[in-house]
């Protein structure tokens, strides 16, 4: 089967009623509005939900075509991916809700992009449709949201400029989380629990979680040691604390399948991880700890039975999530550190200027999802892409203009 080439839309925000769904519908609805150039719908399993959506918008919105489809409806997702050129999913956890619309995009040669941080659940989707997603068409990018277009594209753009300054790119890159404000929803809590809960039951499932080449083609390895904190550590080129990074375990490994879809061109040893700042002197120190113990009590809670149901009960329910003027008060700033073999170093910056998971990342996902309907040549292969090794540059040209997203060089040397 090959892509469809006349369709009715553009593209089809399946989950529009989710919590995300819904600030990504509002985004593209003042950004592209209704019945112009780009030809969009969204989607959902509730006609009474998607309708309050519309009116919820207000003026303008009445025009905006719904689709009914189920995430468990086989018929109904066929007949929505054979509409649409695109899909963006916020139907989320993906491990237990996801696997069908990506069969369905595969089968009909539509492209499709969404916001997952399940590793897990990445691998087996290109265990079980990558060779049929080539056959077809569809061109498949997971990991459109926070987790990991900073980081993948971060990486891009701090390659691109080592490139054009030192000749060669970066074999070592290290991202730093400088400052990072916004709130947390249910879907991201309830995504990682279902994790933790996975791996607690399948010890060849932990074995893979910790390989940073996990979602890698077999033959992209590294026998350089990857780096990866564990705990608090002093960071001596900024002066600062450290404690892990919570999202780095799905970035670190997008951000490995970029260089290997790219033929290795940050360098077949190259080496990745990435990490927060908290600070300096024993604030910093004490803080770094804390994070450190933190995280530790919430994986081990989380993959006990009898604990479970606590930290279930406590933390934010699916739906749920920061405000809008939460959303609009966030904001993200996170640092990159490349050097070359030789020694050579450049430091660059990423920043958004919107609650990470769920402002910025509703921006991020759209122009993902334009950038897939209008910006990628329709020869480009299909197959399991990331942000940074299909949508490159024309990805990072939305970012900076329309999501308000910056990169920038800060220090050569």
């Amino acid at each position: 089967m090959t892509k469809p080439t006349e369709t009715t839309y553009d593209l089809v925000v399946f989950g529009a009623t989710s919590f995300v769904g819904q600030i990504l519908t509002r985004y593209l609805f003042e950004s592209y509005g209704v019945g112009g150039e780009v030809k969009w719908a969204i989607a959902g399993r509730s006609e009474t939900k998607l309708n309050t959506i519309k009116t919820d918008l207000g003026t303008g919105a009445g025009e905006l075509p719904v689709i009914l489809a189920d995430a468990t409806d086989d018929v109904a997702l066929k007949t929505l991916c054979e509409q649409t050129r695109v899909v963006i999913s916020t139907v989320g956890p993906y491990a237990l809700f996801g696997e069908p619309l990506i069969k369905a995009c595969v089968a009909a040669g539509t492209d499709y992009c969404d916001l997952t941080g399940e590793v897990q659940w990445i691998r087996r989707m290109v265990e079980r449709y990558e060779d049929q997603a080539k056959k077809s068409g569809a061109r498949i990018v997971h990991c459109c949201g926070f987790d990991s277009i900073p980081s993948d594209m971060g990486v891009w753009f701090l390659q691109q400029q080592a490139e054009k300054t030192f000749g060669e790119p970066c074999q070592d890159v290290r991202m730093r989380v400088k400052v990072a404000k916004g709130g947390i929803s249910g879907g991201t809590v309830a995504s990682m629990i279902n994790v933790v809960k996975e791996a607690a039951a399948d010890p060849k499932l932990r074995k893979e979680l910790a390989n940073p080449f996990s979602i890698c083609p077999p033959e992209h390895r590294s026998k350089v040691r990857q780096p990866s904190l564990k705990g608090a550590e002093f960071d001596k080129t900024f002066n600062v604390w450290l404690a892990p990074f919570v999202m780095g375990a799905i970035n670190t490994r997008v951000v490995h399948r970029s260089n290997a879809m790219q033929n290795a061109r940050y360098g077949k040893e190259f080496t990745y991880d990435e990490a927060m700042m908290t600070g300096s002197g024993t604030k910093g120190r004490l803080t770094a700890y804390g994070i450190t113990a933190a995280l530790a009590g919430f994986f081990t809670a989380s993959a006990i039975k009898p604990t479970r149901w606590l930290v279930e009960k406590f933390v934010p329910q699916p739906g749920e999530g920061p405000d809008p003027e939460a959303q609009k008060a966030g904001f993200y700033d996170l640092r990159f550190v490349g050097r070359t073999q030789d020694g050579r170093t450049m430091i660059t910056k990423v920043t958004g200027d919107a609650d990470p998971g769920y402002g910025s990342t509703s921006k991020m996902l759209g122009e993902a999802g334009m950038c897939l309907a209008f910006d990628i040549p329709a020869d480009q292969p299909g197959g399991f892409w990331t942000p940074a090794s299909v949508l490159d540059g024309k990805l990072m040209e939305r970012l900076t203009s329309k999501a308000g997203l910056t990169f920038e060089v800060v220090e050569t040397r």
